[in-house]
């Protein structure tokens, strides 16, 4: 035993007189890593490889009264980034560019509130955000070399609504696939219907139970919906491959693919309420629902579901492939949404995810804003606390209270049970 006890005592003196001005107080990072872990208590989960890596000036790197600034110290010199998972459970991981902490968003909408204190200061902005995101986004460079060649399946008929499949050739081999859910005309009550168009997130295809009975219901309800396939997804990826979702392209095309359907379905169908266009969708999808919203001001309400957040603006790059974020000396989610005040917003958010965060951080943000134009009560949001990231049943409820309070729609034909969940092949395009 004694032995033992000296050997470590020398292993520790050895480590102590190698920490020396001349050597940086260099350390094995694993070492410095594992030492952080008892000091402060807490676990580590790596996303990153620490072998032979080495961490100068390592032990003045920790502060005893912060495992975040510790951890902060420590990271940054090697360009990744720590996130508290449950409990006292840390993550390292690579830098993301697209994901912060909720400090950092909080700092974030302080200073972009800074920027104004009026309606006209907020509008000088908003008009500068709308430029500025277009142009960075290359879209109408896209849209100029869009073909825009249409075509339409036959109409099944269900209860109370019908579908059909569109499929627009947009650049030449590359095409928009989509389904258009819209009410029975026997179940109409007006001659005009609101439009919704429906981008999807990064769930299984849209083709799922979920979506289908989303749109469905919406559809008996009285407002004509279109969901479109991801680029690189679904039929997509037959075209391009998988890989083609993880480019910047991704995040023009799929931008386009909303703004394309929403101008084809206003200007080719007559059933159409122009006053009445909305946006609808989560996750991944609630970040082109925020950008479709900017980009087109024919847009007449929104509901982005488990998406908003200050600190993070969806890390894939069909949502962040473009630095449109960097737009006006920098931005964010929360304020690329209050582009629509004064039009009617729904922020469905949970505690499961990173929406944690809206109702004391970014919706009081966006409540100001809507405050510039004395409408407040435009903009609202769900929040379930004891929810995780999905588009579940109580977030779906949320949806269809919203729409039938801000379109009219019928609320007695709400009643998911009688949509028919068809298919995958039979929600495909007639294209091949």
């Amino acid at each position: 035993m004694k032995k033992i006890l000296f050997t470590l005592l020398a292993a520790s003196a050895l480590q102590c007189s190698a920490q020396t001005f001349e050597t940086k107080f260099e350390r094995p990072v694993s070492d410095l890593m594992s030492d952080v872990q008892r000091q402060f208590n807490v676990r580590f989960k790596y996303n990153v490889d620490t072998i032979g890596k080495r961490l100068p000036y390592a032990d003045f790197r920790i502060r005893p009264y912060s495992i975040e600034q510790t951890l902060d110290n420590i990271c940054k010199y090697f360009d990744w980034n720590w996130w508290k998972q449950s409990g006292n459970v840390y993550k390292i991981k690579p830098y993301e560019y697209p994901r912060r902490h909720e400090a950092e968003g909080k700092q974030m909408l302080d200073w972009l509130s800074s920027l104004y204190s009026n309606k006209e200061q907020w509008e000088a902005r908003r008009d500068s955000l709308r430029r500025e995101v277009r142009q960075r986004l290359e879209l109408d460079a896209f849209l100029d070399s869009c073909t825009l060649k249409p075509l339409l399946s036959k109409i099944r008929k269900h209860d109370g609504y019908t579908t059909q499949n569109i499929c627009i050739e947009l650049t030449p081999g590359q095409h928009l696939f989509g389904t258009i859910y819209a009410p029975a005309k026997k179940k109409r009550k007006s001659n005009l219907s609101p439009l919704i168009i429906c981008p999807d997130g990064h769930w299984p295809y849209r083709y799922r139970k979920d979506e289908q009975q989303r749109l469905g219901t919406l559809a008996r309800m009285g407002a004509v919906c279109v969901d479109f396939d991801l680029y690189g997804w679904g039929e997509s990826e037959k075209e391009v491959g998988a890989e083609a979702h993880h480019t910047s392209r991704a995040h023009v095309y799929q931008a386009a693919c909303g703004y394309v359907l929403l101008d084809y379905m206003l200007k080719n169908r007559k059933d159409i309420d122009h006053n009445r266009v909305g946006v609808c969708g989560g996750s991944g999808g609630g970040t082109h629902t925020v950008l479709l919203s900017l980009l087109d001001e024919r847009v007449t309400a929104c509901a982005p579901v488990v998406h908003l957040a200050s600190h993070f603006d969806g890390g894939c790059p069909c949502e962040s492939g473009k630095p449109i974020q960097l737009s006006a000396g920098g931005t964010c989610e929360p304020e690329l949404a209050a582009v629509m005040a004064p039009k009617p917003m729904l922020i469905v958010s949970d505690g499961g995810d990173w929406t944690a965060s809206v109702p004391t951080l970014e919706f009081p943000y966006l409540q100001r804003i809507y405050g510039f134009y004395g409408a407040q009560e435009q903009v609202r949001n769900v929040h379930f606390p004891k929810e995780r990231h999905d588009f579940g049943k109580n977030k779906r409820q949320a949806v269809y209270d919203f729409f039938i309070d801000v379109f009219g729609l019928d609320r007695s034909m709400l009643d998911e049970s009688k949509i028919e969940i068809e298919p995958d092949e039979a929600l495909k395009s007639l294209y091949k």
